[in-house]
């Protein structure tokens, strides 16, 4: 499975950007999908998940203001984020992993996309 992530860029405090990563190959929709994101500095942290019927689990950071969802058909995974902050400023990762149901671990996360750069003034 190859990933590519996009969306990501420039956006003030209390704004909305949406990420999506796109998925190659056909066994898209047995993987559960992550975001995760890392600012300079800091070690890579969990943002959301879905697993394959939609069931999504949030870090506590962002519950209430981002949105992950799944097209199956598009191959495609998205992250909704709205209210901003600027603590929010780094690389989101997108994610796949084998487990069953939704993983907030990196380590089990079996494929990964480039990364896109979301910075958010204040």
């Amino acid at each position: 499975v190859q990933l590519q992530a996009s969306g990501g860029g420039l956006v003030q405090a209390g704004g909305s950007l949406r990420l999506s990563c796109v998925a190659s190959g056909r066994t898209f929709s047995r993987y559960s999908m992550g975001w995760f994101r890392q600012a300079p500095g800091k070690e890579r942290e969990f943002v959301a998940a879905s697993d394959w019927s939609g069931n999504t689990h949030y870090a506590d950071s962002v519950k209430g203001r981002f949105t992950i969802s799944r097209d199956n058909a598009k191959n495609t995974v998205y992250l909704q984020m709205n209210s901003l902050k600027p603590e929010d400023t780094a690389v989101y990762y997108c994610a796949a992993s084998g487990v069953v149901g939704t993983t907030p671990r990196a380590e089990d996360n079996d494929y990964w996309g480039q990364g896109t750069q979301v910075t958010v003034s204040s």
